[in-house]
């Protein structure tokens, strides 16, 4: 039995020092080294500052209108490059719309031709050119008009009526016809080229 004792308190011991042993992954060396400490991350590059908008919108636009009697409408504005503007042609008459999106590049932009393939019938039409809501603009073009257009001014400028905030638009009438017509309204003549 004095057999019997020994092996337990061997079996005993072994239990008690493989308690003690850690996480079994040591080799036995203690080393000099610190363990390494976490760095920070470099912090995050600021955003570039960019001047808000701060000049009246303007924009102007001229209308031509082609041999096959469709409207091409050519603009400039001194809204940031890359804007995005909606260029819509209404007839007078029957209310037909036609529209277009373009980018302002360069402060210029261009849309059209607008007409059906046989080209437009004579009479009234009004171009308008909007500067659509700062949710859809690129953010580069955001910065600079505000998130919701509060940086832009002066007669052009109006409350989106969707409430996204401010836009801008400008607007014309003119009459096509291969005569002029007697008028007293402010609208312009064009003649087909």
């Amino acid at each position: 039995m004095n057999v019997w004792y020994r092996w337990l308190g061997l079996g005993v011991m072994l239990v008690l020092l493989a308690g003690c042993g850690g996480n079994g992954n040591e080799t036995g060396e203690v080393s000099d080294e610190p363990e390494p400490v976490a760095q920070p991350s470099p912090p995050a590059e600021p955003e570039p500052t960019v001047e808000p908008f701060d000049e009246p919108v303007a924009i102007e636009f001229m209308v031509s209108l082609g041999s096959d009697r469709r409207l091409l409408v050519e603009g400039e504005s001194n809204l940031p490059d890359n804007t995005r503007l909606q260029v819509v042609v209404q007839r007078e008459l029957s209310g037909v719309r036609w529209q277009e999106r373009t980018t302002l590049s360069e402060g210029r932009f261009q849309a059209g031709p607008f007409g059906s393939g046989s080209g437009l019938p004579d009479g009234g039409y009004a171009i308008t050119v909007n500067l659509s809501e700062a949710t859809v603009q690129p953010r580069e073009v955001r910065a600079r008009i505000g998130e919701q257009g509060e940086h832009l001014s002066g007669p052009l400028v109006s409350t989106s009526r969707h409430g996204l905030g401010q836009v801008a638009s400008a607007s014309r009438r003119f009459l096509i016809g291969s005569e002029p017509r007697r008028t007293h309204d402010n609208v312009e003549v064009l003649g087909v080229e």
